[in-house]
């Protein structure tokens, strides 16, 4: 094929273009066409091949159609898609709002079942005199576990699968430092309550890594076992009602003695029969709602109380065991899942 050929085909190959893309209405019939021409396989594309066949300077004459032929077809593309996006800005312009008509509801958010278990838990013992304290999620092991009779070596530390940080911190498995805190800031008597945050290697269907707790601490001259179990019997009549058992037994902490568990009887279980395929309580009917128990002197000795004057009582309950016994929540994982179709039951 002549040079005189090849320029003869490159114009006709613009005329068509210009005939193919003036009825075209939408970006993708248009880019689709622009490729036809254009793209590696295009026709402008398999003509440049012939071009290897010229001498150098049928190749030079033949290249400069080429180029004037892609950059026509491209300004082409250009003006007309600028066109559409134009005719479509002017279309939108043009469309009737009625301002009196009523806006579409976005629909409302609403407190987290966490957070709203968490208010009630404390607002019940606001009533009975305890001040909301918090402290950081970032805690040092003083704080964490030595100031709460909890040694490097003790065993206890096994209990609470710690997840460390740089520095030699920690992720504060309880929100005990905040008592420790406290009590270190001010002198007795204390009733506080401690709800937030906290972490422990721990995953199944009643535990989560990270959940949500709270503690009370009662520092004061004469208290005794008797003022603890009031407290606690007081609150789970309240927050649970009176048709559901509590118990306390007897139980080990290392900064209480003596110390106790609070259980409350299983929401999924019947009355009286507990199920033995029940995932929840494992088949002993009961759920552990508290540690809880008398502060230890040890503790009161890191903190500077003199424990032949001060006597206290501690507790620590999980935010999201209460929320599940209080909805009948069977997982608690659906608390931290963020599915709309369960957060908006509560």
């Amino acid at each position: 094929m002549t040079a005189a050929q090849l320029i003869a085909q490159l114009d006709r190959l613009g005329a068509d273009f210009d005939d193919a893309i003036a009825p075209l209405g939408d970006e993708q019939s248009i880019r689709t066409l622009q490729a036809r021409y254009l793209g590696k396989k295009g026709t402008v594309s398999q003509l440049m091949k012939e071009m290897g066949r010229l001498d150098s300077g049928a190749r030079r004459e033949v290249g400069v159609v080429v180029n004037r032929v892609k950059a026509a077809i491209t300004d082409q593309v250009a003006s007309k898609l600028a066109s559409l996006a134009e005719r479509e800005r002017q279309a939108d312009l043009a469309r009737t709002v009625d301002v009196t008509l009523p806006g579409r509801d976005p629909g409302r958010g609403h407190a987290h079942v966490i957070g709203q278990v968490t208010a009630e838990v404390v607002a019940i013992f606001s009533e009975l005199g305890f001040a909301e304290k918090s402290g950081p999620e970032v805690e040092t092991d003083f704080h964490n576990f030595e100031a709460l009779g909890t040694g490097p070596d003790h065993p206890a530390r096994d209990m609470q699968d710690t997840f460390y940080v740089a520095g030699g911190n920690l992720l504060r498995t309880h929100t005990s430092p905040v008592q420790v805190r406290t009590m270190l800031a001010q002198k007795p008597p204390v009733r506080i309550i401690a709800p937030g945050v906290v972490f422990r290697r721990d995953d199944d269907a009643t535990h989560s890594p990270m959940f949500v707790q709270i503690e009370g601490l009662v520092v004061d001259r004469g208290i005794s076992l008797a003022d603890l179990k009031g407290v606690l019997l007081h609150f789970a009549r309240r927050f649970f009602g009176s048709d559901l058992e509590v118990r306390l037994r007897s139980s080990y902490f290392p900064f209480v003695e003596p110390g106790c568990e609070v259980d409350v009887q299983c929401a999924f279980c019947p009355p009286g029969a507990p199920s033995p395929t029940c995932r929840v309580c494992k088949g002993s009917g009961w759920l552990e709602l508290a540690g809880a128990g008398m502060v230890d002197p040890v503790v009161f000795s890191h903190v500077g109380y003199d424990p032949e004057v001060w006597t206290g009582f501690a507790f620590g309950m999980g935010i999201d065991r209460m929320a599940m016994i209080r909805h009948g929540i069977g997982d608690i994982k659906h608390l931290y899942d963020g599915d709309l179709r369960f957060l908006r039951q509560f």
